[in-house]
């Protein structure tokens, strides 16, 4: 029988985060630190309007670039939020979430051949959906010296005369990682001297700590440069809404939405109109998620530092990234084990990169109560294995 399968899906392996919850979900008592999802309820006046879409009957397709009243809002709050301008309805579209937008802008983009610069460590789909598209992933390993920001020099470095995107993913799963204006401005003039793109994914904009998110859009040449990536699931805790949306050129919008035409038709109608009353009234909400989870942030980096897990400070996004190095033990080890000793789950960094080795993902996007027993389980796992 001929083989039905497609070698290059074969060859890509699976996330490396789901072994731990394969372990876990057979476990009773487990606490969970590893998943990157919000732990608040979307909050009421959002599903609310959700709800009152249902009982409308607002249950058709809308068209396939999203609902243009969506579209407005998005565009208002770009303007407002982060200082860039979109045309509604020539450079934005309504996608299933994020990934979606990251999958189709990189086949939009990518002819066979062409090599996409990943920086890592990094969220997991970037050098998948790049193999998909047919392009060569080239792996940017950040450092922990330097924040685990990109640098000039490293960009620069890894450039070549097939390079076509950069994948800009802060601030950064799994690192909790940012990006200032100075870092940026450097990125910028590399990207324009080399005639490169940019896909920036800045999912986690709203949860910055430090200064007030800057995208890379919003500098001098590099709108028409970049895809700038967004959506509702961590700032609006709407996870299983599935809701994201990408920002691009009217040219490469165009051949987006062509893929997202055959392959998905539209964004889920009842989503959307929630989504509306999120950007709209949805900033107090956000505000207030934002500081529980710096509250949270401010305590987890304290507990890991006592315990002997140097920890650089996480400016966005809700995860922290521990070194176990110290340890003498791998960072699928030190995980596996104290998932089966304290019944607590951590990622190993491999997970994001081999350059994760040495380091663990831990979020915080869980109570302060469940954080402080997850943590005081970590330290009785640390104390037996010093």
């Amino acid at each position: 029988m001929r083989n039905p399968l497609s070698e290059r899906i074969v060859e890509i392996p699976f996330s490396g985060i789901r072994k731990f919850f394969d372990i876990a979900a057979e476990m009773k008592d487990v606490i969970s630190l590893g998943v990157g999802e919000p732990d608040f309820d979307t909050p009421w006046h959002i599903r609310d309007e959700g709800i009152y879409s249902l009982e409308k009957g607002r249950t058709a397709y809308t068209s396939n670039a999203g609902l243009k009243e969506l579209k407005i809002e998005i565009s208002r709050y770009l303007e407002r939020r982060f200082h860039v301008s979109y045309d509604y309805d020539k450079e934005m579209m309504i996608t299933v979430g994020g990934s979606e937008a990251i999958d189709i802008a990189m086949r939009a983009m990518i002819d066979a051949g062409d090599e996409v610069l990943i920086p890592q460590p990094s969220y997991v789909s970037y050098e998948p959906c790049a193999v998909l598209a047919g392009a060569t992933p080239v792996i940017i390993n950040l450092k922990e010296e330097n924040d685990f920001r990109l640098t000039a020099e490293e960009l620069e470095q890894a450039i070549t005369p097939k390079t076509k995107i950069l994948v800009l993913p802060f601030p950064n799963n799994p690192t909790g990682a940012i990006m200032e204006r100075k870092d940026l401005e450097a990125i910028a003039r590399i990207v324009i001297e080399h005639d490169l793109f940019v896909i920036s994914d800045e999912i986690y904009a709203e949860l910055t700590y430090l200064d007030e998110h800057v995208t890379i859009a919003s500098l001098p040449g590099m709108r028409e440069r970049t895809v700038l990536i967004n959506g509702f699931s961590k700032a609006y805790s709407m996870t299983g809404w599935r809701l994201g949306y990408a920002c691009a050129p009217k040219e490469i919008l165009e051949q987006m939405l062509k893929i997202h035409q055959y392959a998905i038709m539209c964004a889920p109608t009842t989503s959307q109109y929630a989504a509306v009353e999120a950007v709209r009234n949805g900033d107090a909400d956000v505000s207030q998620m934002r500081e529980e989870y710096n509250g949270r942030r401010r305590y987890l980096v304290k507990r890991l530092r006592e315990m002997g897990m140097p920890c650089f400070e996480p400016y966005g996004a809700f995860y922290a990234f521990p070194c176990v190095r110290q340890f003498g033990m791998s960072s699928d080890e030190f995980a596996t084990r104290m998932l089966q000793e304290e019944k607590v789950v951590v990622v190993p960094g491999t997970a994001f990169g081999a350059c994760g080795e040495g380091f663990l993902r831990i979020s915080y996007a869980y109570s302060l109560s469940k954080l402080k027993e997850a943590l005081d389980r970590m330290e009785h796992f640390i104390d037996k294995i010093n």
